[in-house]
């Protein structure tokens, strides 16, 4: 081969050199892009967005109080809620005085609450009660906002609940209540303490911290022991127990409970609502409770709201309700109930005309119970606590062995009874007994008396006879 002749390069190496000058070109170019897009992303990102908290949310509200200067929990102002399109029409109807039927036989709406307004104090249960299709639970959606209502305002520790944007109805719903249903909702693969932690693990609470509350919840309703168990292994008072457990392991201010016992057997139903009533006792919390059994009302509920026809006919105490019905759908309600059953000692007692203090001395006692005309009375010392009775013959006989001291002719073991102790309880003693009931406070303090003739009047009609 002459010199003059070019040596030709294979075609595989020119490729090859091809290749590392574009993979270098390219990667300088990627660098660059890298770069100016890192630094472009970093000088545009947008500030991250502050997370706030139920307390930041609740902060600048003031509690309403009532005249008592009790605080307001939950205050509810006319609040309607119409399901359906154009639920402005069917208001205009309600507010020209139209029943819920007419309504919903002139439009396509169905009106599931109309102007509702009642206030829930702190550290009650308040009762929704009445029959299927009254809008207690419709009503207790509108309240933590499950269900938007068409009009009206709820109020929660004094915040406007129905103003709150979404995110802040999310953070404050999660941290200032729970909600207990009658299905329970558990989660089948979790067992009793991380079902019962669920709620806490959503809010963040890492994970030893919400174990420890996981547990003191579980100890509260009484399933120690239980921790591990599964849902499956349980029976149903138990998984309500749980449920429970879990609304109260975040320590919510109010608990919502809808039909929370309804599913239950008789006997674990009573254990449960006794549970409950200890539980808040202890702890305070708000319990808004929603049923259909006047019987589980009138013993679950310092107050009871009746509803028909999603409006709320009367607002009170059982003893309230049962004494003086507002019309005549709620006399027919409540007359079946054995009123001796609700109604309390309280309500019945009387101040006796006259009681003997034991610094009075034997004769003083005998002139009075002949003045009287009693052979036996009772007799309190000088702090107005209950020493016992005395009986006329006993009486007598210290007078005439010139015994000046009364405190020793005092039968001491008499039965008593507190203000809150139902009229039946009362009126079985009543039978073993011939003189009026006394009524004592918790320290002892003499308050009155329960009478035979008084104890009559809660044989109405629902009474036992």
């Amino acid at each position: 081969m002459s010199s003059g002749t070019t040596r030709k390069r294979p075609i595989k190496a020119v490729d090859n050199m091809f290749h590392d000058r574009m993979t270098v070109g390219i990667e300088k170019i990627r660098a660059r892009i890298k770069g100016s897009v890192k630094d472009f992303t970093e000088e545009h990102r947008p500030p991250p967005k502050k997370v706030r908290t139920a307390k930041e949310i609740f902060g600048g509200a003031e509690t309403p109080t009532d005249k008592e200067g009790n605080q307001i929990m939950i205050r509810v102002r006319n609040l309607s809620k119409i399901y359906g399109k154009h639920p402005g029409e069917a208001l205009r109807l309600l507010e020209g005085g139209l029943s819920k039927e007419e309504v919903q036989e002139r439009t396509p709406n169905n009106v599931g609450l109309y102007d509702v307004s009642f206030d829930v104090m702190r550290g009650e249960i308040f009762v929704l009660m009445g029959l299927s299709g009254s809008g207690k639970s419709t009503l207790e959606r509108c309240m933590n906002r499950l269900v938007e209502p068409t009009s009206g305002q709820v109020l929660i520790d004094g915040l406007d609940f129905t103003a709150l944007g979404e995110e802040d109805l999310r953070i404050a719903r999660r941290e200032k209540m729970s909600m207990v249903f009658q299905n329970f909702g558990l989660l089948p693969h979790r067992d009793v303490k991380n079902n019962v932690a669920y709620g806490l693990e959503m809010q963040g609470v890492p994970e030893s911290k919400r174990l420890e509350k996981s547990r003191e919840a579980i100890e509260l309703v009484g399933l120690s022991g239980y921790e591990d168990s599964m849902p499956s292994d349980l029976s149903g008072g138990m998984k309500q127990r749980v449920g429970l457990a879990r609304a109260l392991a975040t320590d919510p201010d109010i608990l919502f409970m809808d039909e929370a016992f309804s599913a239950l057997d008789p006997l674990i139903r009573s254990d449960m609502q006794d549970e409950l009533i200890r539980i808040q006792s202890k702890l305070g919390k708000t319990v808004v409770f929603v049923t259909h059994d006047l019987d589980e009302a009138l013993k679950m509920g310092d107050r009871i709201a009746l509803m028909k026809d999603g409006r709320i006919v009367q607002v009170g105490r059982a003893e309230e309700i049962l004494q003086d019905p507002a019309d005549e759908y709620v006399d027919r309600f409540v007359r079946e109930v054995d009123r001796t059953k609700i109604l309390t000692a309280g309500l019945f007692m009387r101040k006796p005309r006259r009681v003997l203090y034991v610094t009075q001395g034997p004769r003083t006692a005998l002139k009075l119970m002949d003045s009287s005309d009693r052979n036996d009375m009772l007799v309190i010392n000088r702090d107005n606590r209950l020493l016992g009775m005395v009986e006329s013959d006993d009486v007598l006989r210290a007078v005439q062995s010139g015994d000046k001291d009364l405190s020793k002719v005092v039968i001491k073991e008499i039965p008593a009874v507190g203000p809150d102790t139902p009229m039946k309880e009362v009126i079985q003693i009543m039978v073993t007994t011939d003189f009026p009931i006394p009524v004592v406070d918790g320290d002892g303090v003499f308050l009155g008396v329960v009478s035979p003739s008084v104890a009559a009047d809660t044989m109405g009609p629902g009474g036992e006879e």
